[in-house]
Protein backbone atom coordinates (compact mmCIF):
# COMPACT_ATOMS: atom_id res chain seq x y z
CA UNK A 1 0.00 0.00 0.00
CA UNK A 2 2.52 2.46 1.24
CA UNK A 3 4.85 1.93 -2.75
CA UNK A 4 1.44 2.41 -4.70
CA UNK A 5 0.86 5.80 -2.66
CA UNK A 6 4.83 6.46 -3.28
CA UNK A 7 4.42 5.60 -6.81
CA UNK A 8 1.28 7.81 -7.58
CA UNK A 9 2.51 10.82 -5.61
CA UNK A 10 6.13 10.31 -7.63
CA UNK A 11 4.32 10.40 -11.04
CA UNK A 12 1.65 13.32 -10.11
CA UNK A 13 5.10 15.44 -9.09
CA UNK A 14 6.59 14.34 -12.52
CA UNK A 15 3.43 14.98 -14.62
CA UNK A 16 3.32 18.39 -12.92
CA UNK A 17 6.99 18.90 -13.66
CA UNK A 18 6.88 17.41 -17.57
CA UNK A 19 3.74 19.46 -17.94
CA UNK A 20 5.58 22.51 -17.00
CA UNK A 21 8.37 22.04 -19.31
CA UNK A 22 5.97 21.48 -22.25
CA UNK A 23 4.37 24.84 -21.38
CA UNK A 24 8.16 26.76 -21.32
CA UNK A 25 8.78 24.40 -24.73
CA UNK A 26 5.68 25.78 -26.05
CA UNK A 27 6.09 29.37 -24.95
CA UNK A 28 9.71 29.64 -25.96
CA UNK A 29 8.34 28.11 -30.07
CA UNK A 30 5.13 29.90 -29.99
CA UNK A 31 5.22 33.32 -28.85
CA UNK A 32 8.04 34.75 -31.13
CA UNK A 33 6.11 33.25 -33.51
CA UNK A 34 2.73 35.71 -32.03
CA UNK A 35 4.83 38.51 -31.02
CA UNK A 36 6.10 38.69 -34.77
CA UNK A 37 2.56 38.58 -36.31
CA UNK A 38 1.22 41.17 -34.12
CA UNK A 39 4.10 43.52 -34.73
CA UNK A 40 3.83 42.69 -38.44
CA UNK A 41 0.01 44.14 -37.80
CA UNK A 42 0.90 47.12 -35.64
CA UNK A 43 4.14 47.70 -38.28
CA UNK A 44 2.98 46.94 -41.38
CA UNK A 45 -0.29 48.05 -43.74
CA UNK A 46 -2.75 48.88 -41.41
CA UNK A 47 -1.48 52.08 -40.37
CA UNK A 48 -1.79 53.25 -43.90
CA UNK A 49 -4.72 53.28 -46.69
CA UNK A 50 -4.03 50.63 -49.53
CA UNK A 51 -5.83 51.26 -52.34
CA UNK A 52 -4.89 48.39 -54.74
CA UNK A 53 -5.61 48.23 -58.42
CA UNK A 54 -6.63 45.44 -58.84
CA UNK A 55 -5.19 43.08 -62.29
CA UNK A 56 -8.87 41.74 -64.08
CA UNK A 57 -7.49 42.17 -67.85
CA UNK A 58 -9.47 44.52 -69.38
CA UNK A 59 -11.28 46.53 -66.97
CA UNK A 60 -11.58 48.55 -64.04
CA UNK A 61 -11.29 47.36 -59.91
CA UNK A 62 -10.03 49.23 -57.19
CA UNK A 63 -10.22 48.17 -53.61
CA UNK A 64 -9.62 50.44 -50.35
CA UNK A 65 -8.54 49.45 -47.03
CA UNK A 66 -9.03 52.10 -44.49
CA UNK A 67 -5.91 52.48 -41.48
CA UNK A 68 -9.22 51.29 -39.48
CA UNK A 69 -10.30 48.26 -41.71
CA UNK A 70 -13.00 50.16 -43.45
CA UNK A 71 -13.23 48.70 -47.15
CA UNK A 72 -14.63 49.95 -50.22
CA UNK A 73 -14.71 48.27 -54.22
CA UNK A 74 -15.03 50.77 -56.94
CA UNK A 75 -16.25 48.73 -60.18
CA UNK A 76 -15.59 45.11 -60.51
CA UNK A 77 -13.65 44.06 -63.74
CA UNK A 78 -15.94 42.35 -66.80
CA UNK A 79 -15.92 39.23 -64.87
CA UNK A 80 -15.29 36.99 -61.89
CA UNK A 81 -11.26 37.62 -62.20
CA UNK A 82 -12.15 39.96 -59.40
CA UNK A 83 -13.09 37.72 -56.96
CA UNK A 84 -9.68 36.19 -57.00
CA UNK A 85 -8.01 39.22 -56.66
CA UNK A 86 -10.07 40.61 -53.56
CA UNK A 87 -9.47 36.95 -51.94
CA UNK A 88 -6.03 37.68 -51.67
CA UNK A 89 -6.75 41.43 -50.27
CA UNK A 90 -9.15 40.56 -47.89
CA UNK A 91 -8.81 37.86 -44.91
CA UNK A 92 -9.71 34.21 -45.45
CA UNK A 93 -12.91 34.72 -43.57
CA UNK A 94 -13.63 38.04 -44.38
CA UNK A 95 -16.90 38.06 -46.81
CA UNK A 96 -18.30 41.43 -46.33
CA UNK A 97 -17.57 44.89 -47.98
CA UNK A 98 -18.52 48.44 -46.61
CA UNK A 99 -19.43 50.35 -50.10
CA UNK A 100 -19.22 49.31 -53.26
CA UNK A 101 -19.21 51.60 -56.13
CA UNK A 102 -20.35 50.78 -60.09
CA UNK A 103 -18.78 53.70 -61.72
CA UNK A 104 -20.73 53.07 -64.85
CA UNK A 105 -23.28 49.97 -66.41
CA UNK A 106 -20.55 48.77 -68.84
CA UNK A 107 -19.09 45.38 -68.36
CA UNK A 108 -15.64 46.21 -67.96
CA UNK A 109 -16.62 47.89 -64.84
CA UNK A 110 -20.13 46.11 -63.40
CA UNK A 111 -19.51 42.26 -64.77
CA UNK A 112 -17.19 41.75 -61.87
CA UNK A 113 -19.85 43.12 -59.44
CA UNK A 114 -22.92 40.53 -60.11
CA UNK A 115 -20.63 38.38 -58.33
CA UNK A 116 -19.10 40.33 -55.68
CA UNK A 117 -23.03 40.93 -55.07
CA UNK A 118 -23.33 37.00 -55.19
CA UNK A 119 -20.00 36.83 -52.71
CA UNK A 120 -20.10 39.07 -50.59
CA UNK A 121 -22.39 41.10 -47.88
CA UNK A 122 -22.67 44.72 -49.46
CA UNK A 123 -23.71 47.36 -46.49
CA UNK A 124 -23.94 50.34 -49.31
CA UNK A 125 -23.87 50.85 -52.94
CA UNK A 126 -23.36 53.66 -54.76
CA UNK A 127 -24.19 53.64 -58.15
CA UNK A 128 -25.16 55.75 -61.40
CA UNK A 129 -28.61 56.12 -62.36
CA UNK A 130 -27.83 55.26 -66.33
CA UNK A 131 -28.54 52.12 -67.11
CA UNK A 132 -28.21 50.27 -70.28
CA UNK A 133 -29.87 47.59 -72.50
CA UNK A 134 -27.92 44.63 -72.09
CA UNK A 135 -28.12 41.34 -70.12
CA UNK A 136 -25.15 42.50 -68.25
CA UNK A 137 -26.37 45.73 -67.04
CA UNK A 138 -29.76 44.32 -66.08
CA UNK A 139 -28.45 41.23 -64.41
CA UNK A 140 -26.49 43.88 -61.61
CA UNK A 141 -29.45 45.83 -61.41
CA UNK A 142 -31.22 42.23 -60.23
CA UNK A 143 -28.88 41.97 -57.70
CA UNK A 144 -28.39 45.32 -56.68
CA UNK A 145 -32.14 44.65 -55.37
CA UNK A 146 -31.64 41.11 -53.89
CA UNK A 147 -28.42 42.47 -51.62
CA UNK A 148 -30.19 44.40 -49.40
CA UNK A 149 -27.39 47.15 -49.11
CA UNK A 150 -28.55 51.22 -48.65
CA UNK A 151 -28.82 52.28 -52.58
CA UNK A 152 -27.68 56.05 -53.10
CA UNK A 153 -27.40 57.35 -56.74
CA UNK A 154 -24.11 59.60 -57.12
CA UNK A 155 -24.40 63.33 -56.67
CA UNK A 156 -21.97 65.79 -57.03
CA UNK A 157 -21.06 67.55 -53.16
CA UNK A 158 -21.44 63.58 -51.34
CA UNK A 159 -18.96 62.80 -49.15
CA UNK A 160 -18.65 58.94 -47.81
CA UNK A 161 -17.01 58.60 -44.23
CA UNK A 162 -15.16 55.20 -44.79
CA UNK A 163 -13.89 55.20 -40.63
CA UNK A 164 -12.51 57.94 -38.95
CA UNK A 165 -9.51 58.92 -41.33
CA UNK A 166 -10.96 58.33 -45.11
CA UNK A 167 -13.56 60.25 -47.34
CA UNK A 168 -14.57 59.67 -50.80
CA UNK A 169 -15.71 62.71 -52.23
CA UNK A 170 -18.28 62.49 -55.23
CA UNK A 171 -17.54 65.22 -57.64
CA UNK A 172 -19.63 63.77 -60.74
CA UNK A 173 -22.77 63.36 -61.80
CA UNK A 174 -24.37 66.33 -60.68
CA UNK A 175 -27.60 65.82 -61.49
CA UNK A 176 -29.70 63.00 -63.32
CA UNK A 177 -27.72 60.71 -66.09
CA UNK A 178 -30.21 58.29 -67.43
CA UNK A 179 -30.06 59.04 -70.72
CA UNK A 180 -26.31 60.47 -71.49
CA UNK A 181 -23.57 58.22 -73.75
CA UNK A 182 -22.33 55.54 -70.68
CA UNK A 183 -19.06 56.70 -70.23
CA UNK A 184 -20.08 60.11 -69.76
CA UNK A 185 -22.39 59.10 -66.66
CA UNK A 186 -18.85 57.90 -64.97
CA UNK A 187 -18.92 58.75 -61.52
CA UNK A 188 -15.58 60.33 -60.73
CA UNK A 189 -14.83 60.32 -56.89
CA UNK A 190 -11.75 61.79 -54.61
CA UNK A 191 -10.59 59.12 -52.15
CA UNK A 192 -9.02 61.49 -49.86
CA UNK A 193 -6.52 60.44 -46.62
CA UNK A 194 -5.00 63.65 -44.78
CA UNK A 195 -2.79 65.28 -47.21
CA UNK A 196 -2.90 62.54 -50.16
CA UNK A 197 -5.62 61.50 -52.54
CA UNK A 198 -6.54 59.58 -55.22
CA UNK A 199 -9.07 60.87 -58.62
CA UNK A 200 -10.87 57.86 -59.75
CA UNK A 201 -12.69 59.08 -63.14
CA UNK A 202 -14.12 55.87 -64.47
CA UNK A 203 -14.13 55.96 -67.89
CA UNK A 204 -15.01 59.71 -68.06
CA UNK A 205 -14.04 61.50 -71.36
CA UNK A 206 -12.14 64.38 -72.04
CA UNK A 207 -15.48 66.98 -72.08
CA UNK A 208 -16.22 65.64 -68.54
CA UNK A 209 -12.83 66.38 -67.14
CA UNK A 210 -12.58 69.70 -68.39
CA UNK A 211 -15.90 70.58 -67.04
CA UNK A 212 -14.80 69.39 -63.66
CA UNK A 213 -11.85 71.60 -64.27
CA UNK A 214 -13.92 74.53 -65.04
CA UNK A 215 -16.20 73.81 -61.55
CA UNK A 216 -13.42 72.53 -59.48
CA UNK A 217 -10.13 73.45 -59.85
CA UNK A 218 -7.35 73.69 -57.44
CA UNK A 219 -9.35 70.49 -55.68
CA UNK A 220 -8.83 68.35 -58.03
CA UNK A 221 -4.91 68.27 -57.24
CA UNK A 222 -4.42 64.63 -56.34
CA UNK A 223 -1.27 62.53 -55.93
CA UNK A 224 -2.95 59.47 -57.92
CA UNK A 225 -4.43 59.63 -60.82
CA UNK A 226 -6.57 56.50 -61.99
CA UNK A 227 -6.05 57.50 -66.18
CA UNK A 228 -9.61 57.34 -67.50
CA UNK A 229 -10.92 54.58 -70.21
CA UNK A 230 -7.59 52.48 -69.66
CA UNK A 231 -5.70 55.02 -71.42
CA UNK A 232 -7.77 55.71 -74.07
CA UNK A 233 -7.05 58.57 -76.09
CA UNK A 234 -11.01 59.53 -75.46
CA UNK A 235 -9.21 60.42 -71.71
CA UNK A 236 -6.66 62.24 -69.99
CA UNK A 237 -7.12 65.90 -71.41
CA UNK A 238 -4.20 68.22 -71.21
CA UNK A 239 -6.52 70.59 -68.89
CA UNK A 240 -7.19 67.69 -66.91
CA UNK A 241 -3.54 66.71 -66.28
CA UNK A 242 -2.36 69.97 -65.49
CA UNK A 243 -5.17 70.26 -62.73
CA UNK A 244 -5.00 66.86 -60.98
CA UNK A 245 -1.27 67.40 -61.31
CA UNK A 246 -0.76 63.51 -59.81
CA UNK A 247 2.97 62.35 -59.12
CA UNK A 248 1.71 58.44 -60.25
CA UNK A 249 -0.95 57.39 -62.88
CA UNK A 250 -2.52 53.94 -63.02
CA UNK A 251 -3.44 52.43 -65.99
CA UNK A 252 -5.93 49.38 -65.85
CA UNK A 253 -6.16 47.63 -68.93
CA UNK A 254 -4.55 44.01 -70.35
CA UNK A 255 -2.03 43.83 -72.33
CA UNK A 256 -3.06 42.26 -74.90
CA UNK A 257 -6.41 44.20 -75.25
CA UNK A 258 -8.12 44.96 -78.64
CA UNK A 259 -8.79 48.43 -78.20
CA UNK A 260 -4.65 49.36 -78.57
CA UNK A 261 -5.00 50.59 -74.40
CA UNK A 262 -3.10 52.90 -73.54
CA UNK A 263 -2.82 54.90 -76.63
CA UNK A 264 0.20 56.81 -77.02
CA UNK A 265 -0.69 60.17 -77.06
CA UNK A 266 -1.39 59.64 -73.43
CA UNK A 267 1.66 57.84 -72.88
CA UNK A 268 3.57 60.79 -74.51
CA UNK A 269 1.32 62.98 -72.43
CA UNK A 270 2.38 62.21 -68.89
CA UNK A 271 6.12 61.32 -69.83
CA UNK A 272 6.00 64.89 -70.87
CA UNK A 273 4.17 65.94 -67.10
CA UNK A 274 7.00 64.28 -65.32
CA UNK A 275 3.93 61.57 -64.15
CA UNK A 276 5.26 58.00 -62.90
CA UNK A 277 3.58 55.60 -65.12
CA UNK A 278 2.06 52.09 -63.49
CA UNK A 279 0.01 49.96 -65.82
CA UNK A 280 -1.31 46.45 -64.24
CA UNK A 281 -0.37 44.91 -68.04
CA UNK A 282 2.96 44.86 -67.16
CA UNK A 283 2.60 44.92 -62.91
CA UNK A 284 -0.17 43.16 -62.24
CA UNK A 285 -2.09 44.39 -58.89
CA UNK A 286 -0.81 47.68 -58.15
CA UNK A 287 -0.48 48.28 -53.91
CA UNK A 288 -0.41 51.96 -53.43
CA UNK A 289 -0.39 53.19 -49.58
CA UNK A 290 -0.59 56.26 -47.57
CA UNK A 291 0.47 57.64 -44.36
CA UNK A 292 -1.48 60.87 -44.64
CA UNK A 293 1.80 62.67 -46.16
CA UNK A 294 2.96 60.45 -48.97
CA UNK A 295 1.81 58.08 -51.46
CA UNK A 296 4.04 55.42 -52.73
CA UNK A 297 3.55 51.75 -54.19
CA UNK A 298 5.04 48.65 -54.17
Amino acid sequence: MYMHEYDEDFVRKRLIILGFLILVTFGVWVIPFIDGDLSAKVSGDNQYLKVSFLDVGQGDAIFIETKDKVQALIDGGPNEAVLRQLSSQMGLFDRTIDVVIGTHPDKDHIGGLVDVLDRYKVSMILKTDNVNDTSVSKLYEEKIEQEGAEVIYARRGQKIKLGEFTTIEVLYPETEVKDVESNASSIVVKVVYGDTSFMLSGDSPKQIEEYLVLTSGEHLKSNVLKAGHHGSRTSTSELWLTEVDPDYAVISASSDNRYGHPHQEVIDLLFNYGVEILSTAERGTIEMYSDGLDVWYK
